[in-house]
């Protein structure tokens, strides 16, 4: 990455985390698919990730909260994190780099069909014993899509359409090691961890703190898969934790609207926002 950007391009970039967080604050995803979408029209896909690296764990932590409720969420998630980290590592290590077009097209038809489905109000329920052993398939599997795409909400998301403990205990991993895939396959975090958090029938504000951590563990392995590879020096590290501050800024404007929306308003919101991010990766999969 440059060591400076032209004034144009740094309002720009200013502009796009803004708006990246202000998404990110309403639903609780959604900033590094938002900034890479419109980043892509002013610099290099490689630049774009490097600078989202600070702005998506920082805001992902912060998503951690209420802080009292943490602890807990963290007991029940714990085997899909561990799940998102061996994927993770997997990917990296077998596939290297993020997949290419194809794969995005893939993930992108399948959010997009979970979205239908989930605004249809299909509700599927898995009992706590499936989700003890499903979670961590999702978790890999969401790992793997990460690592492959870059999107961490499959098949997480889908996953947890409504599971019992029983179930949670076990498919939390396979979710988080699936999600740990694709991470390192398409730089998304979003499949399956997401789908796999909305089907556990958490509430608004839990399913928000359940991705948190989520993205947040994802974030750390994709970083350190950075790192490792040499693509975040310490000129991108300062330009990166700069553009912290308007995505922060946009996140709190984004979380005070949520505040003011119904449970169905926003169940309404985060469907639609998933609907939008498969069209987006479908159409770049197809164009790019």
């Amino acid at each position: 990455m440059t060591d400076s950007f032209p004034l144009s391009v740094a309002l720009a970039t200013t502009t796009v985390f803004l708006i990246a967080g202000a998404v990110k604050g309403i639903v609780g995803l959604g900033l590094p698919t938002v900034a890479m979408a419109l980043l892509a029209l002013v610099m290099l896909p490689a630049q774009a990730a490097a600078l989202l690296v600070v702005p998506s764990l920082i805001t992902n932590l912060l998503q951690l909260r209420p802080w009292s409720t943490l602890e807990p969420m963290l007991r029940r998630l714990c085997g899909m994190q561990v799940g998102i980290c061996a994927g993770s590592l997997l990917g990296s290590w077998w596939l290297g780099a993020p997949m290419g077009h194809g794969a995005a097209v893939a993930l992108g038809v399948v959010l997009i069909l979970y979205a239908v489905w989930g605004l249809l109000g299909v509700r599927p329920t898995l009992s706590r014993a499936t989700e003890t052993w499903l979670g961590p398939v999702i978790g890999a599997a969401t790992g793997v899509v990460t690592a492959a795409t870059g999107v961490f909400v499959v098949p997480a998301v889908p996953y947890r359409p409504t599971l019992s403990r029983a179930t949670e205990t076990w498919l939390g991993p396979v979710i988080g090691a699936a999600t740990g895939v694709v991470t390192a396959a398409t730089g998304v975090f979003v499949v399956p961890a997401v789908p796999y958090l909305q089907a556990l029938g958490l509430e608004k504000d839990e399913l928000v703190q359940a991705m948190g951590i989520s993205f947040t563990v994802s974030t750390l392995a994709f970083g350190l898969g950075l790192a490792a590879q040499g693509a975040f020096s310490g000129s991108t590290a300062a330009w990166s934790l700069a553009m912290l501050v308007p995505a922060v800024a946009g996140m709190a404007f984004g979380q005070w609207l949520r505040g003011l929306l119904s449970p169905a308003v926003f169940r309404t919101c985060f469907f639609v926002s998933l609907m939008l991010l498969g069209t987006y990766m479908v159409i770049r999969g197809l164009t790019g």
